[in-house]
């Protein structure tokens, strides 16, 4: 049998960091995810997904993720049922992540849709350099294309070339 999940979207608000009695660290977070199909308007539907993510990582999320984030997670789908204040059994489903990718650069939700010259913050995990520090290509960006704005025609033989 097999359950497994794998869902890219953003937040929709800020994670809710809890412990448990016994200390562990447990985060929870609701997940946009688009469809990959329009409606009869043309407009992509959006599904609602609980998520949830457990010790380190759901430290790590909490610190890092903000409403508007997007994320990448991998995990499994899981429902639970408990009796709510007026006693009628309340079914949950969500999806309990057992890793979770920030696709962006802290603050880079902030800068979706704007053409800055620059990612913002550095990703939070690792040395916190500049990736481009001690490189003398004098690019501001890790994905900016080293031949643009060039002038000069590109000189490669068929050999050169993988295909």
């Amino acid at each position: 049998m097999i359950n497994r999940v794998i869902l890219v979207g953003r937040l929709t608000k800020d994670p809710e960091l809890r412990y448990t009695p016994n200390g562990v660290a447990v985060a929870t977070f609701t997940l946009a995810v688009n469809r990959t199909y329009t409606n009869q308007q043309g407009e992509r539907e959006t599904d609602f997904i609980n998520c949830i993510v457990w010790r380190r990582q759901a430290e790590n999320v909490a610190n890092y993720l903000k409403k508007g984030s997007l994320a990448g997670l991998e995990g499994r789908i899981q429902t639970r049922s408990y009796e709510n204040q007026e006693g009628k059994k309340v079914y949950v489903t969500e999806v309990v992540a057992d890793s979770v990718q920030f696709l962006e650069p802290r603050g880079g939700g902030e800068q979706r849709g704007m053409a800055s010259g620059s990612y913002g913050e550095p990703f939070p995990f690792g040395s916190n350099q500049n990736p481009n520090q001690g490189r003398s290509s004098g690019f501001s960006r890790i994905d900016d294309d080293p031949f643009a704005n060039d002038g000069q025609p590109i000189d490669i033989s068929d050999d050169d070339l993988p295909f």
